[in-house]
């Protein structure tokens, strides 16, 4: 029997199946809760005490559940990206939902006319879901190939400006081409299909090998193109040579993780139009977060991001701050 197209082993959610399990607010929140006291249990954020009491909201409590040692009011969200939001556990269902069964992702305009909120909080939400993306390096063991690697360019080009900014930079001598472009780098691990990627600064070798040396096993083959700065790697190394039209050689490619910036190039110009570079980051990791999860059914897909979110905070205020890099640059 021929394959159906995509992933059809997966196990979909239609929107109709969405509302059926989350028929209320009720749901909604204890399905929240199931998660992100799965562990734990049911405890309070403030003092981590056990005892606790539910509230009845009906009598204009602040919060679902009180605490009997510190006595303070609490939720599930209270310690999670979700602290501090009065949005309806509903939304944020359905926030998760549309982000992670959109290929290229949600734009913050759709999301806000979908659910019935402000533009400026439908951003603030999808940026609080790309962080449950987030992992320390010590979650993350070396990837243990075959691994490859590769770098792109992110943004506009000069070339693309106003002839007004065009003179405005050649008067202060600021060039063209990829020069007003960000750096990513990836990795693709083609046993695990797993993807890594981060901003940095410039392709020197320092640069990119420092990436590969922080990812990739040292007993890992790994394939690259023929980019100088990958020259002289302490890995089992092979090249494509790309400056002469040369892409497959036996095992010998990259496309896999060149299929990957396929996808956030088509992001880009699609559905966002412009990744800042103060945010390129966070766009980024929420690219190879969503990759690295797609093969789960769409139900336990949304339930990874709630797991995410646990033990995370990003405030408006700190979401805002110009901190003159992107987050997480490798310089």
């Amino acid at each position: 029997m021929a394959m159906a197209p995509g992933k059809s082993f997966r196990k979909g959610l239609t929107i109709i199946d969405l509302m059926e399990m989350f028929p209320d607010e009720l749901s909604a929140r204890k399905w929240f809760e199931s998660l992100i006291w799965a562990d734990s249990g049911r405890h309070c954020p403030h003092c981590g005490c056990t005892e606790t009491t539910e509230c009845n909201m009906e009598k204009s409590h602040p919060q679902p559940y009180r605490c009997k040692g510190c006595k303070k009011y609490f939720s599930a969200k209270m310690g999670t990206v979700m602290e501090d939001s009065p949005l309806p556990y509903r939304k944020w269902v359905l926030a998760i939902y549309l982000h992670m069964t959109s290929l290229k992702g949600v734009s913050s305009m759709k999301l806000h006319r979908d659910i019935g909120v402000t533009q400026k909080t439908a951003w603030f939400m999808l940026n609080r879901i790309r962080e449950a993306f987030k992992r320390d390096d010590d979650d993350e063991p070396p990837m243990g190939g075959p691994v490859e690697v590769d770098e792109t360019f992110v943004g506009g080009r000069a070339r693309n400006f106003s002839n007004a900014k065009r003179k405005t930079r050649k008067e202060a001598g600021v060039g063209s081409g990829t020069t007003d472009m960000t750096v990513v780098v990836g990795a693709k691990c083609r046993e695990s299909n797993e993807v890594r990627a981060e901003v940095v600064e410039s392709t020197d070798k320092a640069t990119l090998q420092g990436f590969i040396a922080d990812h990739v096993d040292e007993d890992a083959k790994v394939y690259t193109d023929d980019l100088s700065s990958y020259a002289g790697m302490p890995f089992d190394h092979e090249t494509v040579n790309h400056s002469a039209a040369e892409y497959v050689r036996d095992m010998a490619h990259t496309n896999g993780i060149e299929s990957f910036w396929a996808v956030l190039k088509r992001a880009h110009k699609g559905v966002y139009h412009k990744f800042s570079v103060k945010h390129l980051q966070r766009y980024v990791t929420d690219f190879a977060g969503r990759h690295n999860v797609r093969d789960l059914d769409t139900l336990n897909q949304m339930e990874a991001i709630v797991a995410g979110m646990v033990g995370r905070r990003l405030t408006y205020k700190h979401l805002k701050a110009d901190n003159g890099l992107p987050s997480g640059a490798r310089s």
